[in-house]
């Protein structure tokens, strides 16, 4: 009894050193809080600290090190492989901590690491700016800068790491560190695309790009080669401010697509054109070559209602499993592949992805940060969802066999971001060049690998430091 009452003890003084809260399993609002956007993970956390500040991180992460408790670090919540939460374990959310500051004169934005990119585009659009973020908008900034980050604006504007001025990282240590081009250098480069496992980053400073109204939307196509071979075409051929985005899907039930082509495989091209107003209606006649539309919805809008479009198709709670694979050309081949298994998608909330990655991000060099592909042209994600746990063997299935397809046409590496959690024999091809400076970095922030439950970069068990 006395080792249970020491251990109570020992969990109250912990929640008295914080200013957020503390949830334990006994906590009327425990499973509430344990819940991640992936219903596949249904874990049961020891406790979960909703930071309130950094102070509150440095905390959990000095109690989690000294405990030796499996440690899962929490922002958007959108991890598919789950890493957001575990087992017998201190889930540390960011949730709480949201505030952003927009800087006009250095065209800059701060945000706190619990911030979605629904919060850092409403702010910064206020100033008729923006940067490079994701295309839902519950997605939180931390999980999809830490990775790379992809989005709209990346052809013009980079990804989202491109556009990383600073950041404030609490290591393993507790130790509280911001980190730049002129500070900390060596920690700034990793967590630029080497995801979580160098700290928990409570802000991130971002250049902003002066993006206020776009044209965007959806347009959809009968699943077709040639519409795919048209879409190469157009993002070789056409202007950077064009972000487009391909997808492969059943139709959706969307007023403007006819009700026959609802549950049926087609091709999307999702636009975001950031260019001048008076090119709009040429990007329509561009989309209108690439094969016989059969619904189009492209109007000027806000750029933060652009990452809004998918919100209700892919709300908390659906099952997911990802698959992710870079591209330097979309073969013939890779499309006939597409064709094959884009005719046989397993479910409405289900799509197949190739963002296009060229123009700014290839203007990075390849170990300028973490992220190793700038020879890529297009990341693949092979997006498995759906909302009956009984369906869940034939959408893993599919996805698996899909991307075993795609395997020969496509790099050996893919975005740690479209990852899941059967992916840990990939993490060195990945990172590619830049996978040996990372376990040396990894040695010196994190030797003991508190920060693991992620794509993990082990530490080196020699001195690599």
């Amino acid at each position: 009894m006395e080792g249970i009452a020491s251990r109570a003890d020992m969990i109250r003084q912990f929640g008295e050193c914080l200013r957020g809260a503390l949830i334990l399993p006994k906590d009327e609002d425990y499973d509430e809080a344990r819940k991640v956007y992936n219903a596949c993970h249904d874990r049961r956390p020891a406790m979960i600290v909703q930071a309130a500040d950094v102070a509150d991180v440095m905390t959990a992460v000095t109690f989690a090190r000294e405990h030796e408790l499996p440690l899962a670090v929490r922002g958007g919540g959108h991890s598919v492989p789950g890493f957001g939460t575990c087992d017998d374990g201190l889930v540390l959310s960011l949730e709480r901590m949201r505030g952003i500051r927009v800087d006009p004169e250095r065209h800059s934005v701060r945000a706190e690491g619990g911030s979605t990119w629904a919060d850092l585009n409403h702010a910064t659009a206020a100033f008729g700016m923006a940067t490079t973020g994701g295309i839902v908008s519950t997605t939180g900034i931390a999980g999809l800068t830490l990775g790379g980050g992809l989005g709209y604006l990346a052809r013009s504007c980079g990804l989202a790491c491109d556009n990383l001025l600073s950041a404030d990282v609490v290591t393993a240590e507790g130790c509280f560190l911001t980190c730049s081009e002129s500070r900390h250098e060596d920690l700034f480069w990793a967590i630029r695309g080497g995801g979580g496992n160098f700290g928990v980053v409570t802000s991130f400073e971002y250049r902003l790009h002066a993006v206020a109204d776009i044209l965007g939307g959806p347009t959809f196509y009968p699943l077709d080669a040639d519409v795919i071979r048209g879409y190469r075409t157009l993002i070789a051929e056409a202007p950077e401010e064009l972000g487009a985005i391909l997808g492969i899907t059943l139709g959706p039930t969307l007023p403007f697509l006819p009700e026959t082509w609802h549950g049926r495989p087609v091709v999307v091209v999702l636009t975001c054109w950031s260019g001048p107003r008076g090119e709009d209606e040429a990007i329509r006649e561009r989309l209108g070559r690439l094969g016989p539309v059969l619904g189009q919805y492209v109007q000027r809008m806000p750029y933060p209602v652009i990452n809004t479009l998918f919100d209700e198709l892919l709300p908390a709670g659906l099952y997911h499993y990802w698959k992710g694979c870079f591209t330097k050309h979309l073969s013939e081949e890779a499309i006939d592949v597409h064709v094959d298994y884009g005719a046989r998608v397993p479910c409405i909330q289900s799509a197949t992805l190739l963002f296009p990655i060229d123009g700014a991000c290839q203007r990075v060099a390849p170990d300028a940060t973490a992220f190793a592909y700038r020879d890529a042209s297009f990341a693949t994600v092979l997006g498995p969802s759906w909302p009956d746990p009984d369906d869940s063997e034939r959408n893993i299935d599919w996805g698996r066999a899909y991307y075993q397809a795609l395997r020969p046409y496509s790099e050996e590496g893919g975005y740690v971001n479209f990852m899941s959690g059967d992916d840990d024999d990939r993490v060195r091809a990945n990172y590619r060049q830049n996978y040996d400076r990372l376990i040396k970095l990894k040695t010196r922030y994190d030797p003991a690998n508190l920060f693991r439950l992620n794509q993990n970069i082990a530490p080196s068990s020699g001195d690599m430091a």
